[in-house]
């Protein structure tokens, strides 16, 4: 099998139609259509998303955003961190490493990783080195996060 490629995603009406492929499967919490359209400059190239293309065909892709330091109630010390919003893999797609190619992206820039796992995903973010944070009513608000903590960075108490 050939090595996954990752690579960030332009916003551009061709982004968006195959975007458009992914929301027929995703739930709806899951679309970034709505993400997309907010954003859309003709090949704007500092997009938060990051996809893989299997013959030609987006078949995964994921929605990273950086978060400032000034916004950290995760880490320790407060710095920046990434969080992931969307991961998604097309069905044909699933079970060939993509959605933990994605993940690997993200924990490759070097920075903490932030997510909320949706419902049965649990297992996947564990498998990928997450842990779940203990939860804080008013820091989470109904949210279910897991972090991914690179060397010499801890949880905050």
């Amino acid at each position: 099998m050939n090595a996954l490629k990752v690579e960030r995603l332009k916003i551009n009406y061709k982004t968006f139609e195959e975007f458009q492929q992914f929301h027929e499967f995703g739930l709806p919490e899951l679309s970034m259509l709505e993400d997309l359209q907010e954003n859309m400059v003709e090949n704007n190239s500092q997009s938060p998303f990051y996809g893989i293309y299997q013959d030609g065909k987006l078949a995964a892709r994921i929605s990273l955003y950086r978060v400032d330091a000034k916004y950290d109630r995760y880490f320790s010390p407060a710095q920046d961190y990434y969080e992931i919003w969307k991961l998604e893999v097309l069905p044909p797609f699933r079970r060939q490493g993509m959605g933990k190619a994605l993940v690997s992206y993200a924990k490759s820039l070097g920075l903490p990783v932030k997510t909320n796992a949706r419902c049965r995903t649990d297992e996947f973010w564990k498998k990928m080195g997450f842990i779940p944070v203990k939860y804080h009513p008013e820091r989470d608000r109904g949210e279910s996060p897991y972090v991914w903590l690179p060397e010499g960075v801890a949880l905050k108490e």
